[in-house]
C-alpha cells in the first residue's frame, strides 16, 4: 500500500512487487533503479557508457513481465561532475542513454543528482541531455535532503516550526529545485517533468547546525524538541515533510518525491520512515491528495 503517494523508487524489481505498487489506489510513478558503479566522469566514455548501461539495464526494462509496471529509470545515482568537462561528458552519457532507451519506449529520469549539486554554473552543460529527454517524454531525477530541519539553508529557514512556503522561495538544499527551473530550464524551454528520487532529513549534509554524528531524521528528534519543532519527533519530522509537499504542490512540472526510505538496511535505518511516522503521514495523505 502506497498510502497517497505519488512517485516511488525502488532497487527492488520482483515483478510482482513492481505490480502490486502499481495497481495500489494512488497509482504511484514506479521508477526502477540497479546497481550500477559510479562513473570517473573525467574520463568518461559517454557513448560506449551508455551502450553498456542499456545492456546491462535491458533484461529488467524490456522484460514483458516488468514493462507494463515500471515508469521510467535511473542510471547513475548521485554522479558528481567537478567542472564543466565533466559536465559534458554526463550529459552526453545522460543523452545517449535516452535515446537507446526511448527508441525501445523506455523512459529515462536523468540527473539524479544529490542534495546540493550540482554547482549551478554548470547547469548550462548538462541541458543537451534535458533536450534529449524532452524529446523522449523523460523526466528530470533530482535529491533534496537537508538537516537539522528541512528548512534549513532555504529562505524559510529559522522562522520556526511552521514557517509557511510561498512560491518565491528558494534553497541551496531543499527548494534548491527552483532556482534550476527559474534560471536554467524555464528559460530554454525545458521545464521537464521533475521526481525527486530521494528527499528528506540527512545529517550528511556539511557544515550544518545539530547533532554531529546524527544522520537519519531519527537521530534529530531531540534538536527538534529542544528547539521548538515538536515534543514527538514522528510528527515533527512529517510537519516538515507536509511543508516541502505544499511547496511542491505550487510548482506544476513537479510530479512528487520520494521520501528516502522504507525497509532501508541496517546503516540506514535511522532514516527509515516504518512505524508512527508512516502511520501520520498516510492519514495526511489521505485528506490531501495529489495536486
Amino acid at each position: 500500500e502506497t498510502g497517497g503517494m505519488t512517485a516511488v523508487t525502488t532497487l527492488e524489481l520482483d515483478r510482482n512487487f513492481a505490480r502490486r505498487i502499481k495497481e495500489s489506489p494512488s497509482r504511484p510513478a514506479l521508477i526502477g533503479r540497479i546497481a550500477v558503479q559510479q562513473p570517473d566522469l573525467a574520463s568518461l566514455e559517454p557513448f560506449s557508457a551508455a551502450q553498456a548501461f542499456v545492456n546491462q539495464l535491458l533484461p529488467y526494462a524490456d522484460d514483458p513481465d516488468r514493462r507494463p509496471w515500471f515508469d521510467a529509470w535511473i542510471s547513475y545515482n548521485e554522479p558528481i561532475a567537478n567542472n564543466a568537462d565533466e559536465m559534458k561528458r554526463l550529459a552526453d552519457f545522460e543523452a545517449e542513454r535516452t535515446r537507446l532507451l526511448g527508441d525501445r519506449g523506455i523512459r529515462s529520469i536523468i540527473g539524479n543528482f544529490g542534495t546540493g549539486q550540482p554547482p549551478l554554473e554548470l547547469w548550462e552543460h548538462f541541458l543537451p541531455a534535458v533536450q534529449v529527454a524532452q524529446q523522449y517524454d523523460g523526466w528530470l531525477g533530482l535529491h533534496e535532503y537537508s538537516a537539522p530541519t528541512i528548512y534549513y539553508l532555504s529562505t524559510r529557514e529559522n522562522q520556526g516550526r511552521y514557517p509557511g512556503v510561498g512560491p518565491e522561495d528558494y534553497g541551496w538544499l531543499t527548494l534548491r529545485y527552483r532556482q534550476v527551473y527559474n534560471q536554467f530550464l524555464k528559460p530554454a524551454g525545458l521545464a521537464l517533468p521533475l521526481v525527486f528520487t530521494e528527499m528528506g532529513v540527512d545529517g550528511l549534509v556539511a557544515d550544518r547546525p545539530g547533532p554531529p554524528d546524527a544522520r537519519g531524521w531519527q537521530d534529530f528528534q531531540g534538536y527538534w524538541a529542544e528547539n521548538g519543532y515538536g515534543l514527538w519527533g514522528p510528527g515533527a519530522y512529517v510537519e516538515q515533510l507536509v511543508w516541502f509537499d505544499a511547496a511542491m504542490r505550487q510548482d506544476d512540472y513537479v510530479i512528487g518525491a520520494c521520501i528516502y526510505g522504507m525497509g532501508t538496511s541496517a546503516q540506514w535505518f535511522s532514516y527509515d520512515l516504518h512505524g508512527p511516522a508512516a502511520v501520520v503521514l498516510e492519514q495526511y495523505l489521505s485528506v490531501h491528495a495529489p495536486a
